[in-house]
């Protein structure tokens, strides 16, 4: 026999439905709280066993949610992991006549509680159903009580259905009393206040991240260069915090952020680059160090050809010149040296061409090259000699990383300032308020070498060096930067291991990347085969196996 988890006498039972709605008000996950309100209903009116179904909007089906019955030891549902072999219930027809047969349909359809004596009895509905449940369980089912449940705008969202109400004394099953009716229609009430407001919740949350990725797309579509850098970079941040959140080396082995906390940093992640929104396309665009509009090396082309030409007419007239005065035996030196004054130019405009695309590291000898070819002079269409190379064409072409001169980094750089300004403008919520620290830290570094504030390790939550991280990551891998290809595993994790060393990034995060494969799981989702090489993590700098 099973004694009741609550007496029974009216006050009592009125103070286990407060405390009940206290508890569903408090439930934030929607399974757990589907299986509350079930749980709850079937405690409070000592039922044997039960059913709650969902009407999703714009559905003409009800959803099975829960299942529990104690003398079958049956739990479905829920939190439980074992889902329910039953179809959804139509609420029509395949004419689109309402289905009345039911208990359930037809407490749903006509907005009404309907208590069963007893189901092999009862004339009503069509119970055959529940008598071949029976046959097979050997199961009784008798007395029914159902109750739709209902949204503040009066539509129903679902209802739950309890079987074969037990009499406290001797644990037999009885019927559903008036009373029982009351507290059921007052406890499903509370809970379609309860699950409402967690839809809502879940409806909002979805908007705001739906609104966090139209901005990303805004900024990604911006450019093709960084297309997908704002969906990826979130992606890393979390496999990276959750491998982080499991660690027990370094300083990681305190880091064990709540599920909230995750969902903290999931956003910040999302939100790392929204200051990008306002950076001017031709920097973010810009594939190569003299390209403005247009590409600045055609210029120099045409200034190379310009002195071509006119150190071939300087040999023609030498040429002329030793010819009309019988010296036939200089001709070949003057070619000789036409020749060699040829192949330097072409080799310069091969070097120019080469030093305009931009790349990890520039070599010094090539900025001193440039440096030189700079002295050139060339006659212009005005009849007046310029140099062959502008002040800020040597700046741009001598630029040792990358294509961006030093205003260019100036207003790229800006984006992170931006958005932290943009981020901490907004209302956050408590447990959202460090999106805009995290965000906006995203380019620091442990050392100190990092912006736009220069932050060294111990101002730098794991958080920000966990996007701090992945942020480099992508970028190395990245193959759609205007001013190189995706770098290979092989490459890209040599440089970051560098980085490690000399802490531009944690090395403590940066061991966790590479112990436990977050690189290889993120190459095999979202790079090419081409970019996947051999990786010998032993020749890996700053890193111990």
């Amino acid at each position: 026999m099973q004694s009741p988890l609550y007496p029974n006498e009216p006050l009592a039972r009125l103070e286990q439905l407060n405390q009940i709605g206290i508890a569903l008000s408090k439930e934030r996950n929607t399974n757990k709280l589907l299986e509350t309100i079930l749980v709850a209903a079937k405690r409070l009116l000592n039922a044997d066993g039960g059913t709650l179904y969902r009407l999703e909007e714009n559905s003409p089906h009800l959803h099975f949610e829960v299942l529990r019955n104690d003398s079958l030891q049956l739990y479905m549902g829920g939190t439980t992991g074992v889902a329910i072999p039953f179809a959804p219930i139509p609420l029509y027809d395949l004419n689109g006549q309402p289905n009345t047969a039911m208990v359930v349909t037809y407490a749903v359809l006509h907005d009404t509680t309907v208590v069963i004596e007893d189901a092999y009895t009862d004339r009503s509905f069509d119970f055959s159903g529940t008598r071949h449940f029976d046959q097979r369980t050997g199961y009784r089912s008798r007395s029914f009580l159902t109750v739709p449940m209902k949204n503040h705008e009066g539509r129903i969202i679902g209802a739950f259905q309890l079987i074969n109400a037990l009499d406290p004394a001797t644990g037999q099953a009885g019927t559903f009393s008036a009373a029982d009716r009351q507290l059921a229609e007052s406890l499903a009430s509370q809970a379609a206040i309860a699950l409402t407001n967690q839809q809502l919740i879940e409806q909002l949350q979805s908007l705001f991240e739906s609104l966090i990725e139209l901005i990303n797309t805004a900024i990604d579509q911006k450019s093709s260069y960084t297309s997908g850098h704002c969906q990826r970079v979130p992606i890393l941040t979390e496999m990276l915090a959750e491998a982080a959140r499991q660690s027990e080396r370094g300083q990681l082995k305190h880091f064990r952020p709540t599920p909230e906390e995750m969902y903290e940093l999931k956003i910040a992640g999302m939100l790392h680059d929204c200051g990008k929104i306002v950076t001017p396309v031709h920097v973010v665009d810009k594939s190569t160090k003299l390209e403005a509009i247009r590409d600045g090396i055609e210029l120099v082309d045409a200034r190379i050809e310009i002195l071509k030409r006119d150190a071939e007419i300087d040999w023609l007239r030498a040429k002329l010149a030793a010819l009309e005065q019988d010296e036939p035996t200089a001709v070949p030196l003057l070619e000789l040296q036409f020749r060699e004054r040829w192949s330097e130019l072409e080799s310069d405009r091969l070097l120019l061409h080469r030093c305009n695309i931009g790349s990890e590291f520039m070599a010094p000898r090539d900025q001193e090259r440039i440096r030189q070819i700079a002295g050139y002079q060339w006659i212009g269409a005005d009849g007046q000699k310029h140099p062959f190379l502008l002040e800020d064409e040597v700046r741009d072409l001598c630029i040792s990383k990358g294509t961006l001169n030093p205003d260019e980094r100036t207003i790229i750089e800006q984006h992170v300032a931006l958005s932290l300004r943009l981020l901490n403008t907004l209302p956050w919520p408590k447990h959202l308020r460090n999106v805009p620290e995290y965000a906006g830290s995203h380019h620091e570094q442990p050392n100190g070498g990092g912006y736009p504030r220069h932050l060294r390790e111990p101002e730098l939550s794991i958080q920000a060096r966990i996007i701090c991280v992945a942020d480099v990551f992508e970028a190395l891998t990245a193959r759609d930067r205007p001013y190189k290809l995706g770098k290979p595993l092989s490459e890209a994790l040599f440089i970051l291991g560098k980085m490690a060393r000399d802490r531009q990034i944690d090395p403590d995060l940066f061991d966790v990347f590479i112990r436990e494969g977050i690189w290889l799981e993120y190459a095999r989702q979202h790079l090419p085969p081409e970019q996947i090489d051999t990786v010998d993590v032993h020749q890996i700098p700053g890193y111990i196996p």
